[in-house]
């Protein structure tokens, strides 16, 4: 698994094989065994798994401790819950029928929807955060701003009609958030305007 390599790297990159191995503590270990089949706020602390293979990409370029770096940590794991509780919402039966206590199987599907609006609020701020670090322009601050209207836009829809219907929407343009941010940043970090 991914110990191998973290513990090959460890003499060159600790900081690297630290987060590597943090990563997968916490999804294998902390999320998925111990919280996953236990708590509906299992997903919040599963998104320090994408945190670390964040803090992960910023140590393998000797970056990790950059205020940048740790921004876009900070937003992955902000933005883990509206990802993951709206395809939860889309499949409330589902999780019921398993027993895994997600959130829109222990709460409605508004409440649900009002939780995941407070962390695309939270994830949106992190993303405007992040355009205050050196080297991202507007090549990076517009699009960002534009796809943070539009998942905003969806949140409140779920939150006005609580469908499966607004909850794939808010699933796929999280999906596309995501990456809009992130090509956002390779083009703001190339061709800083």
């Amino acid at each position: 698994m991914i110990l191998v390599p973290s513990l090959a790297v460890l003499p060159f990159y600790p900081a690297l094989s630290f987060f590597l191995v943090l990563g997968a503590f916490i999804y294998v270990f902390i999320y998925t065994i111990w919280l996953k089949p236990r708590t509906l706020l299992n997903i919040v602390v599963g998104g320090a798994a994408g945190s670390a293979a964040v803090m992960s990409g910023g140590a393998a370029a000797g970056a990790w401790r950059d205020a940048g770096v740790i921004i876009l940590a900070l937003l992955v794991f902000l933005w883990t819950p509206t990802h993951f509780w709206s395809l939860a919402i889309l499949y409330r039966e589902d999780y019921a029928r398993a027993t895994v206590p997600m959130l829109p199987v222990s709460a409605t599907v508004r409440q649900s929807a009002w939780w995941v609006l407070l962390h695309t609020g939270a994830a949106g701020l992190a993303a405007f955060l992040l355009a205050l670090t050196p080297g991202l322009g507007w090549l990076y601050f517009i699009p960002v701003l534009l796809s943070t209207a539009d998942l905003m836009v969806r949140n409140f829809r779920l939150i006005r009609d609580p469908t499966p219907q607004h909850a794939r929407s808010l699933f796929i343009s999280s999906n596309i958030y995501l990456l809009v941010l992130l090509i956002a940043i390779c083009v703001g970090s190339v061709l800083p305007f």
